[in-house]
């Protein structure tokens, strides 16, 4: 007899253990079938890849909604919904779109831009933007003989700021009296570059600058060495926007290739 209940109570302990460890590998059962804890691990995990941390708050609220979704989708199933033909298209767009995202993440993790890529084009955006830089102002209309009036009243001591504001058809600087901050020439248009490297500090162009948007009146404030940012303020930036490229070609690449009657 005592051996029998020995053994008995073994029996129970495994089966509890057995138990256990089933609601271990399960966070529920509802109505009568078990929701596996890996479900919920996805989501989580769903949740990481945005950047946003899984709290333990948050992990309570993941629970939840799988529970809930283990609900919804037995009822649906239920109503024989996972047969219909909708159903089945949408079923098919989704595998779609989760295996090409698979793809190309695969690809990025395959092909990573390297620490020399991300200097070497550092490299050439501090060549094409190094040099001086401009701190100008403008006035734009559209008539030369409306630019040619506004020159010779500033010649005569009129603010430039105030004429800016009343006279520029340029919305932008209008308003804050012409200033166009502090740029380099590459960046505006090559009549309007040119124009300006001409001029020294306090200089005002002697006649219109004709270009494709009118007639501009320049005047330089200021000018300095180039302020760039450093590499490693911009490096992340610069990862992204390889990143994409490599992506975009890796796309077209595969598109070429590709044989479509």
């Amino acid at each position: 007899m005592k051996k029998q209940f020995l053994l008995a109570a073994a029996v129970a302990g495994l089966l509890a253990m057995g138990a256990q460890g089933a609601l271990a590998q399960n966070i529920a059962i509802v109505n009568g079938k078990a929701v596996p804890k890996t479900r919920l691990d996805a989501l989580a995990q769903q949740i990481s890849r945005s950047g946003r941390p899984v709290t333990p708050d948050m992990e309570n609220q993941l629970r939840e909604e799988v529970i809930a979704r283990e609900v919804f989708m037995q009822e649906a199933e239920k109503q024989g919904l996972s047969g219909t033909d909708d159903f089945k298209v949408q079923m098919e767009l989704a595998r779609q779109t989760i295996l090409i995202r698979e793809l190309f993440a695969d690809y990025q993790k395959k092909n990573p831009v390297t620490d020399a890529d991300l200097k070497g084009e550092y490299d050439k955006f501090a060549a094409a933007n190094g040099g001086k830089e401009y701190k100008a102002r403008h006035i734009l209309v559209e008539k030369e003989a409306e630019a040619k009036a506004i020159i010779a009243s500033l010649k005569k001591g009129g603010k430039f700021e105030d004429i800016a504001k009343k006279q520029s058809k340029d919305p932008g600087s209008g308003a804050k009296g012409g200033d166009l901050d502090w740029a380099n020439p590459s960046g505006y248009v090559p009549e309007f570059s040119e124009a300006l490297l001409k001029l020294n500090k306090g200089q005002l162009t002697d006649a219109p600058v004709k270009s494709q948007f009118g007639y501009h009146v320049i005047r330089v404030d200021d000018i300095r060495n180039a302020q760039l940012p450093s590499f490693e303020e911009v490096k992340p930036q610069i990862a992204q926007q390889m990143q994409q490229q490599k992506l975009a070609t890796f796309q077209e690449d595969l598109r070429k290739k590709a044989k479509i009657e």
